[in-house]
Parts: C-alpha cells; structure tokens; sequence
C-alpha cells in the first residue's frame, strides 16, 4: 500500500512539471504576437488544449500518467476560474462547460491527419473561425513539435523550437 502511494505521489509531482511545462510554452508571447491568437481567456485556454493534446498524444500508452495530467490540468482551470470571481454554485457548470470544449479540441487535433487538416482545426478552435494569419505557421509548429516529442522518454518535455514566421 505505501509503495502504491508513493508511486501516485511521484505520478502527481510529474504531472504537475509536466503541466508547469505544457502551460509556460502555451503563454509564449509569440503565439499572441505574431501568429494573431487572441490574448484572452479564450485564446489562452486553446493554447494550453493544443499543448496538453500534444504531450497527450505522445502518453497514450501511460494511461495513469495521463489521467494524473488531466486531473492537474482540471485543478488549474478551476484554480483560474475561482481567481476571476467564480463561486462555488456556479463552478460546477463553467467547468462542465470547459471540459467539453477541451475534449472536443482534442478529438479535432486528433482527428488530423496532416498539417494541412491541423491548420483547418486551428482555425475552427484556436481562432475560433475567425481571422487566422498564423495558423498555418502554428500547424506547422504543431507537427514539428509532435515529432519531437516522440523521442520523450523520462524527464521533462521538449516541444522544440517555437514557431517561425512564414
């Protein structure tokens, strides 16, 4: 029984460094700043989908890692929500709400099959339909990135480098 507390205890502590990671690179000034994603809640909240879905992907095969991820990324959006004024009665449903549109995110990237079907999943989520002049840069990031990632064994993440501009 200790052992197996132990082990959920490190599993924990990974998944909060892995999220650390996932969400510094999603705050990247770049993606607001040259690639037209709006900085706003919205814009903030695809960003860390498309990075969680990202090191999602490359865990499928650690389902408990994977599930320890989530659950860290669900505190962090309840953490944010409660830090903009949201009570406790109305938390439920805006989280609810949240889960939906992070799970749909991750159904459209996966369903991509290449980057030009990344770049029209973009512009349906990251830019929410709207205006998209970087998603083509950012899909070709996101393919860069997921051949990275490939190569993660242990330790932390690498996403590779950042966009560039095309």
């Amino acid at each position: 029984m200790l052992n197996t507390m132990r082990k959920n205890k490190e599993r924990r502590v990974r998944a909060e460094r892995i999220y650390d990671i996932l969400t510094a690179r999603a705050r990247e000034p770049v993606f607001f700043e040259r690639f037209g994603v709006k900085d706003s809640l919205d814009g903030r909240f695809d960003l860390v989908a498309l990075h969680a879905w990202l090191v999602l992907e490359r865990l499928k095969g650690d389902a408990l890692l994977s599930q320890a991820l989530i659950d860290t990324i669900f505190t962090g959006f309840d953490e944010a929500l409660r830090e903009l004024g949201a009570g406790d009665i109305g938390i439920g449903r805006r989280v609810k709400k949240l889960a939906d549109a992070f799970y749909g995110r991750l159904q459209a990237y996966g369903a991509a099959l290449d980057e030009a079907g990344m770049e029209a999943a973009l512009v349906r989520n990251l830019y929410r339909g709207g205006p998209a002049p970087g998603a083509k840069a950012v899909a070709s990031y996101v393919w860069r990135a997921r051949a990275q990632l490939e190569s993660w064994q242990d330790g932390e993440p690498r996403f590779g480098p950042l966009p560039d501009e095309e």
